[in-house]
């Protein structure tokens, strides 16, 4: 098949953002809902009930005057992240990967004091980074080391596997890397890079960044296709299960893999992004109109993962 007819093929069967919001946001994820989705503390929390494991929050703050503690909570941290509950697309997540005495570096090697940290608080909490710029909560965390594999892959910062899932099966996933142009994040409009999995297989197949299709990443130099990770069923899984904990027909569940702790889920998109179709080179048409078709819901959480790999592999 000609590059030409690959590329027709693709835009004949590419899902738009249109499409996407009527056909599938709004008639499979109920308003109702959103609120689970849109504050990561209501998901943990959801996820949490049903067995999901997600990283630990240390403390919560919610009002101006929780600050009087943020000394308390960091005393016996060397590491952490902090982020609000309410923002989207990465913004306001600040990473501390070490401390020496009383500066906390970020991954850039970038030092703050403890007052830039809570001026940092009291920025999420007066609602700068929040969907609607209203008041918001900021969450003490964990901070995800990554498994080695996913570590040499990754500038700086975190990767994350976005898996997207519709009627409880997934049907298509990516890997999305940090870069230096996005400071160590691995959001794809913040210039990270979307890497596509093999459903069945949970290899690398091609990937993407802001200029287009490339080979490698372009601050490591290290091949981006044709690379296996550890615990690929058991993310499948995880993420599949998300459909139970939160009832939300068509979402994209974000997970890590720690180094220690295995697959975390950082947070569920009620509203997923459409790069994914990019870094697969596929569209998800196809894939979603056969799901819906079998009406898959009642299916075992095996059957419902067997079904999105064999559609993949199908497509």
């Amino acid at each position: 098949m000609t590059n030409l007819s690959v590329l027709r093929r693709f835009y004949r069967t590419v899902l738009g953002l249109n499409r996407r919001n009527t056909d599938y946001v709004f008639r499979h994820n109920p308003r109702t809902l959103f609120h689970l989705v849109d504050n990561k503390i209501e998901t943990k929390a959801a996820l949490t009930a049903h067995g999901i494991p997600v990283p630990r929050s240390y403390a919560i703050f919610e009002v101006q005057w929780d600050l009087r503690r943020f000394g308390w909570a960091i005393r016996r941290l060397n590491d952490f992240v902090l982020k609000p509950a309410r923002a989207s697309g990465g913004g306001g997540i600040l990473a501390i990967v070490r401390r020496e005495g009383d500066v906390f570096y970020k991954a850039s090697g970038a030092g703050l004091r403890q007052r830039d940290l809570e001026d940092h608080v009291s920025d999420i909490l007066a609602g700068a980074f929040s969907r609607n710029q209203r008041q918001d909560e900021a969450i003490l965390e964990y901070r995800v080391r990554s498994e080695p594999t996913i570590a040499a892959m990754s500038y700086g910062g975190v990767a994350d596997f976005r898996v997207l899932v519709f009627l409880g099966v997934p049907v298509m996933a990516m890997l999305r890397l940090p870069t230096r142009r996005s400071d160590g994040r691995a959001n794809l409009h913040m210039g990270g890079l979307g890497v596509g999995i093999d459903l069945a297989t949970g290899r690398t197949t091609r990937a993407i960044g802001p200029g287009g299709a490339i080979e490698r990443h372009p601050d490591l130099g290290v091949p981006l296709s044709g690379v296996t990770f550890p615990a690929w069923e058991q993310i499948l899984e995880i993420a599949t299960r998300c459909f139970e904990a939160l009832r939300l027909g068509y979402f994209g569940a974000d997970l890590v893999l720690d180094v220690e702790r295995g697959p975390l889920v950082l947070e569920v998109n009620g509203r997923p992004g459409l790069g994914i179709q990019l870094a697969n080179g596929r569209g998800l048409r196809p894939l979603l109109e056969e799901v819906e078709r079998r009406d898959p819901r009642e299916l075992p959480l095996r059957d419902r993962i067997a079904l999105g790999q064999e559609l993949f592999r199908a497509a």
